[in-house]
């Protein structure tokens, strides 16, 4: 089961969105997926996080950083996870905070430093 969701969270990293190119993302598409719960879209935030970094999307000053919060929110309509990771190492302010998008099955949106 762990394979799958690394294959997952991994296959959707190369095959969606670019994350980082911008504030925008499409919040329209919905999974028919089964709600997980706090620590589990935490861990798989932590996995995604770790993909960007190995990709290069993050610098490696992100390799100590954890999920500081998550928590469902409304965004454009829909529910989702926001998992918040904070870069103490991180130089300039503006990239202090990662805002990382899940879906309520807890696979990989998008992520940005706007929280938008």
């Amino acid at each position: 089961m762990k394979i799958l969701a690394t294959t997952l969270v991994l296959s959707s990293l190369f095959f969606g969105t670019p994350t980082m190119a911008g504030s925008n993302h499409d919040h329209g598409h919905s999974h028919a997926n089964t709600p997980v719960n706090k620590e589990t879209v935490e861990k798989n935030a932590e996995r995604v996080l770790a993909a960007l970094i190995e990709n290069k999307k993050l610098d490696n000053s992100w390799t100590s950083a954890t999920a500081s919060s998550s928590e469902k929110k409304m965004i454009n309509g829909g529910p989702e996870w926001l998992v918040i990771f904070i870069n103490e190492k991180a130089t300039d302010i503006e990239k202090k905070k990662l805002y990382m998008f899940m879906t309520l099955g807890g696979d990989y949106i998008a992520a940005n430093f706007s929280g938008k």
